[in-house]
């Protein structure tokens, strides 16, 4: 099964200690990881460019820090350019179906903020339902999605860990 990270974050080497961590583990585990930042710098996606390395793709991994409750800006217009008509979904759209999706996210505030109770009174789950809706048109099997709450006060420790742990999720 090839998995590919398509990781969506604006300056992963210079802001990102959680993300960079994530995405070097998968790296050095032989999994491709693409920079769609470094990519597509200008927001210029290249649909067809995009479209081939995911029809080489088995699982797909759609790595990004949550912004605002969503994602960062480069997730969505990937998703208008590359997610086309007739390609992705409609009555020729097929070009998706059966392949895996793993949504990899981190949070700055800790698990306990997404719960109904906690600070945001919503939990993680409802806010990734967006995501996991593209499902419907377009045929990809949406598996768990990994989660890493609490980037802003994790332990050197724990990101490894968790970046061990990222890396077991998305090749089991």
């Amino acid at each position: 099964m090839t998995t590919k990270v398509f990781l969506f974050h604006p300056n992963v080497n210079g802001q990102s200690r959680a993300n960079k961590a994530l995405a070097d583990a998968a790296s050095q585990a032989g999994i491709e990881v693409r920079d769609l930042y470094n990519l597509y710098p200008d927001f210029a996606v290249d649909a067809k460019a995009e479209q081939a390395v995911l029809e080489e793709t088995d699982r797909i991994v759609l790595q990004f820090p949550m912004y605002w409750y969503s994602s960062p800006a480069l997730l969505k217009q990937w998703e208008d350019t590359v997610l086309e008509y007739g390609w992705a979904y409609g009555s020729t759209g097929t070009a998706l179906q059966g392949k895996e999706v793993i949504l990899a996210i981190t949070q700055g505030a800790g698990a306990d903020a997404y719960t109904p109770e906690g600070r945001f009174q919503i939990t993680t789950e409802e806010l990734l339902k967006p995501f996991e809706s593209i499902r419907f048109y377009t045929g990809l099997v949406f598996k768990d999605a990994f989660v890493l709450p609490g980037t802003l006060n994790i332990s050197d420790e724990d990101l490894q860990a968790a970046a061990k742990a990222y890396v077991t999720h998305i090749t089991k």
